[in-house]
């Protein structure tokens, strides 16, 4: 018997006996001279039918009895034992992270549109720069007290390659790049989108006396594609010589990238590399404060790209992260612009991005494998 079916008839078992009671006397019986004698009974005759019954249900009492002992032994053994048999099962998180890397590639798109566009932007603002002679720099408190080091921006913009460098590295290792990446380009989309309506709105004048800049071209629009399709094949970086177009000041796009690269670099890797963290942070600050150091940005520059950088990042995730907020009304954050946006990239992320590193590559598995049967002869 199955002890779940001992465990269900453990309040049915129910001890029925018949036993048939008869008062008065019992029949006389008869003897040899023809006399009846009361209570005489032969040794050699069989015992009567109430003794048969009765020694009948004791057996049945005893085995009912043994039964039910049974039943509430297995029962209180089943309780005793309940967190064995339970089974825990662990949510899967697959279909909550999914990849949808088409999204990333629409977040991609968006981004080299907007790097596309910063370099337009710069063309078209450098014909609108003032002439260092006609309009000198504006007094800056840091240039008051730091002079000038000629190879302070060389620093920056290595630093910058490095960091851009071991983020790329880090993003291809890590399992969940598909979500990451289309945070990363959406805000780089976002952060150079809004360098170029600070750059075109106001054109400050260079920073220092020091900075030479291509000569204007004014009508002439195939220098200008041409200059345009250079400062794309250069990055926009002084070491490439592709970029000597002044105007690019308000912000910094320098300190866009060493700022951004490490919050990205610090928010997707474990904290047990510390170590890590610390150099790429060493990385990014000494990268931002040698722009200064060497005069190409203003401070204003450098505060607004730090601020704007930073801020945003967090906004992103911050949303990201705390799903509760997503439908919150009194969530002030979804009052952004680009709030409709955030819906469609984060849509069906339903959790929080774990730092998870894996192989970009799938290696097919070369060792033989064994399949372990269990059988069992007949008796």
């Amino acid at each position: 018997m199955a002890a779940s079916e001992l465990i269900q008839d453990d309040e049915d078992v129910r001890i029925h006996m018949d036993a048939n009671v008869t008062t008065g006397d019992p029949p006389p019986c008869s003897v040899a001279n023809g006399n009846p004698t009361r209570h005489a009974r032969s040794s050699s005759l069989p015992p009567p039918d109430d003794d048969v019954d009765g020694r009948a249900a004791g057996d049945k009492l005893s085995s009912l009895l043994k039964q039910n002992q049974l039943v509430r032994t297995l029962s209180s053994g089943l309780r005793r034992r309940c967190d064995y048999v339970k089974i825990s099962v662990t949510e899967e998180h697959a279909d909550r992270l999914p990849k949808e890397w088409w999204k990333t590639g629409v977040a991609f798109l968006y981004a080299t549109f907007n790097l596309v566009f910063t370099t337009v932007i710069i063309t078209v603002v450098h014909e609108r720069v003032p002439d260092k002679s006609v309009s000198p720099p504006l007094p800056d408190k840091f240039f008051d007290y730091v002079d000038r080091v000629p190879w302070a921006f060389t620093v920056t913009e290595v630093n910058g390659l490095i960091l851009c460098g071991l983020w790329l590295v880090q993003w291809i290792f890590l399992r969940h790049r598909a979500i990451i990446g289309r945070r990363c380009f959406f805000l780089i989309g976002t952060l150079y989108m809004y360098r170029c309506v600070t750059m075109y709105i106001t054109t400050l004048p260079v920073p220092g006396k020091h900075m030479v800049c291509a000569p204007k071209l004014y009508n002439d629009s195939t220098g200008k594609i041409w200059r345009i399709l250079r400062l794309i094949s250069g990055g926009g970086l002084s070491l490439t010589g592709s970029h000597l177009m002044c105007g690019d000041f308000l912000y910094s796009g320098h300190t866009v990238m060493l700022t951004l690269s490490y919050l990205f670099i610090k928010e997707y890797s474990p904290s047990w590399m510390w170590w890590y963290r610390w150099i790429c942070w060493l990385l990014s600050a000494s990268g931002v404060l040698c722009i200064l150091i060497g005069h190409e940005h203003y401070s204003i520059d450098v505060v607004i790209g730090y601020f704007i950088t930073t801020r945003t990042f967090w906004w992103y995730h911050t949303m990201a992260n705390t799903h509760a907020l997503r439908q919150a009304p009194n969530n002030f954050l979804s009052r952004t612009w680009w709030n409709p946006v955030f819906n469609f990239l984060e849509r069906n992320v339903q959790t929080t991005v774990p730092v998870v590193f894996s192989s970009p590559v799938a290696f097919p598995s070369c060792g033989q494998r064994y399949r372990i049967v269990e059988g069992g002869r007949d008796e």
